[in-house]
Formats: C-alpha cells, structure tokens, sequence
C-alpha cells in the first residue's frame, strides 16, 4: 500500500523503513505512527522478509512526539485506532513500539541523526543499533518536565545500566554517537556516508543465515532476560532447539560442513 510520511523498500529479503518527515526532524504524529504501525505489521507477517531496518530521511533519525500537532499519538479518541491501540499504553505510540518489540525477525535502527524521546524509545526497541558519526541520543522527557514513556525506562537500564541510564534520564542530555558506543547503547559507529550500506550488508548477512535459527535466537535471548532461573532458560532452549532440529536448513548445515562447503540457507 501506499505511504505518505513512511518509505518502505525491500531488497534481497531486507525492509528498510524510512521515516520521511525531514522538514520536521521525522517527528512522530497520530498519522506517521498510524502508517508505521500498518507497515510493520505487514511486514512481520511476510515470511520473504528476514530483516528490517529503521531509519529516517535527512539529519535526524527522530526527534520524538510532533507537540505541535493535534491529536496527538496518545490521544485515545483520536480517529481511525483500533480497539487494540486503543486499550494500550500510550495508543499509537505504545502500539509501534509493541510491534517493533513483538518483530520476530532482526530489527536494526540505522541511527543517522538525532534519537530524541519517542526517537530515542524507537531505536533502544530495535535489536541492533548502528550510529552515523552524525547521530547523537537524548533522554528529552525532563527537559519537558515530563517522565520517560514509550518504553525508555524499559529498555535504556537493561542496555547501559542503571547509573548510566539513570543519569541520561535525569538530565536529558544529549550523548553523541562515540560515547554511545562507549557505553553500550550503540553496536558500532560509522561514517555517515557508510550508513545505509554498513546496515544493509549486516541485515543482509543475517537474512542469508540460518532464519530460522536466527529468530529462535533472537526469541531465546529476550526471554532469558526475564527467565527466573538457567533450568528454566534450559528448557527455553531445549524447545528451540527441536523447533530448529527438525529444519531443512540443520541438514543443509551439517551438509556444507561434511562437504567442506558454504551452506545455503532457507529458513526453512
């Protein structure tokens, strides 16, 4: 279908997601969060799809909620929401984010400018972060006099600690992209020419991989984030296991390594 504020392009089994507000810092508005959640949907469904990429057009990757605009994403009579949004934290910005959350497949945010807010709350959600040495971060809410929402409470603690995130949240300061690295919050820091290609060879990589087993990885790991115990986690990983075990692509893998060969993955 056709989108007006948001790009989607797929190539060689990748989805790249393109915020395109640049005239305003790809801010996000009831509109742009209502197509976002319609694409990501669509695109968690397709099976051809193995990896995303979040990104956003011009120097910002995104600046948060557009404050200027009404209704706003959390305005729960604003028009065209379903049931589902309507009953989840925050409307349409929680709902993005619950489908950012609940994407089986890799997600990684392409960081090409400032993460702002609900900015900053899209890139910790994806799985991957790799920053522009243009990109920086910022934990706004305070400077608003507000609180932290669409999951940045959730997320920043788990990826740089409490301390850290504690004090970004305090202090809304902006961070660039090096101490971003630094500290855990971004995989790896570019060039910004070498954005996009540097994202899309990774996404790529993982797209031509054993899928399968990259999803159940993905699920495993996010899981064992909230396992009470290892036995648990153990038989997290003995059911993932089996789920793998009976796929083309185990007989392919143990194939290439007895045939002294590459594999050639299907995902299924």
């Amino acid at each position: 279908m056709p989108y007006k504020l948001i790009q989607v392009e797929i190539n060689d089994e990748v989805a790249t997601l393109t915020l395109k507000r640049p005239d305003k810092l790809n801010c996000l508005n009831a509109p742009i969060l209502h197509e976002m959640s319609k694409a990501l949907g669509k695109l968690n469904t397709d099976d051809g799809i193995k990896a995303l990429i979040l990104t956003g057009e011009g120097r910002a990757f995104c600046s948060g909620a557009d404050l200027a605009e009404r209704p706003l994403g959390t305005d729960k009579n604003q028009p065209g929401i379903s049931r589902a949004e309507h009953t989840t934290p925050f409307v349409s910005f929680g709902w993005v984010v619950k489908h950012i959350e609940d994407f089986t497949k890799p997600v990684i945010a392409a960081v090409n400018g400032m993460a702002a807010g609900g900015g900053l709350a899209l890139a910790l959600a994806a799985d991957i972060r790799i920053a522009s040495e243009n990109a920086a971060f910022s934990a706004i809410f305070v400077k608003r006099g507000l609180v932290p929402d669409c999951g940045v409470s959730y997320y920043l603690p788990r990826l740089v600690g409490v301390s850290k995130a504690l004090e970004m949240m305090w202090t809304g300061e902006k961070i660039d992209a090096r101490e971003a690295e630094r500290i855990g919050l971004v995989n790896k820091v570019v060039l910004q020419q070498d954005l996009m290609k540097t994202a899309f060879e990774f996404a790529q990589s993982l797209a031509k991989g054993p899928s399968l087993a990259i999803e159940m990885i993905k699920r495993m790991a996010y899981t064992a984030l909230k396992s009470d115990s290892v036995m648990t986690q153990m038989a997290v990983e003995n059911f993932m296991q089996q789920v793998c075990m009976e796929s083309e692509d185990v007989k392919e893998g143990v194939m290439g390594f007895l045939e002294k060969r590459q594999p050639k993955f299907t995902g299924r």
